[in-house]
């Protein structure tokens, strides 16, 4: 048989078999950026935190939580979609058991999340609550933010009640009016955790307008991968470090706020 003839009949495997690779369902989950959500507002009518027992001052600027918005876990992603996310800058392929636990029906997965935010709340309530010397049993704060589960909105929460009760602690907006966004985790004693999908993060809020990202500090070097024109960076370890970044802003002392 003529060599040519051969080095065709050989291809034809090979070409069947990256073809049935090509629409094999592959173990990953594509995410992009997702939804925002200023948590100082109103989602769907309904004040996104409620705090009674003290003083509520009236607030300008945005405090915005963010999202990313990943395929669902019973989503088949294939090998044309991986090589189409890789790249793009708007898009991250990850390890489906890192964003689905393995073995979980999707009403177990929402459970979860929907589990971790309530968890979430609870000790955005009490880092804020404490960070403010205030007493838990006498101000009470209700959190209501529908269709978002995970815990990664929680310093977000916790930066929301204290500038509804306190502000910048002179009269002004925590803010200073801007629009900021972040995320990361919190703890009731005011500790911030990692979340990941920082970079996709840091799209959704400039896409909705922000200018100021509060990161987790050990995620400032994921952060700056594909870190939209004009946006700053501010890494955070603890709701203290946030609220001092923010106040520092707002007073103009740009030297007393870290970057990544």
């Amino acid at each position: 048989m003529p060599r040519s003839r051969v080095l065709a009949a050989c291809a034809v495997p090979v070409v069947a078999l990256v073809a049935v690779a090509g629409l094999a369902p592959l173990p990953f989950a594509i995410a992009q950026p997702g939804t925002t959500a200023d948590v100082l507002g109103e989602v769907k009518g309904r004040e996104v935190i409620t705090i009674t027992g003290a003083p509520v001052r009236p607030t300008t600027g945005q405090l915005r939580m963010t999202t990313i918005l990943a395929t669902g876990p019973g989503t088949d992603v294939d090998l044309g979609d991986v090589a189409d996310a890789w790249f793009r800058a708007d898009r991250a392929v990850l390890p489906h058991d890192s964003v689905y636990p393995p073995g979980k029906s999707d009403a177990e997965i929402e459970k979860r999340n929907l589990g971790q935010m309530k968890e979430s709340q609870d000790a955005a309530a009490l880092a804020a609550l404490d960070h403010l010397g205030l007493d838990p049993e006498r101000v009470k704060v209700e959190l209501h933010l529908a269709d978002v589960g995970g815990p990664s909105a929680g310093l977000l929460f916790a930066l929301g009640i204290v500038d509804k009760l306190d502000g910048d602690g002179d009269g002004g907006d925590l803010t200073g009016g801007r629009s900021v966004a972040g995320t990361g985790t919190i703890t009731p004693d005011g500790k911030v955790g990692a979340v990941g999908g920082v970079s996709l993060k840091t799209q959704a809020a400039s896409r909705d307008g922000a200018t100021v990202f509060l990161v987790p500090k050990d995620e400032c070097s994921d952060a700056q991968a594909e870190l939209p024109d004009g946006m700053r960076l501010v890494p955070v370890g603890t709701l203290n470090d946030a609220v001092a970044s923010l106040r520092a802003l707002g007073q103009g002392q740009e030297s007393k706020v870290p970057s990544c």
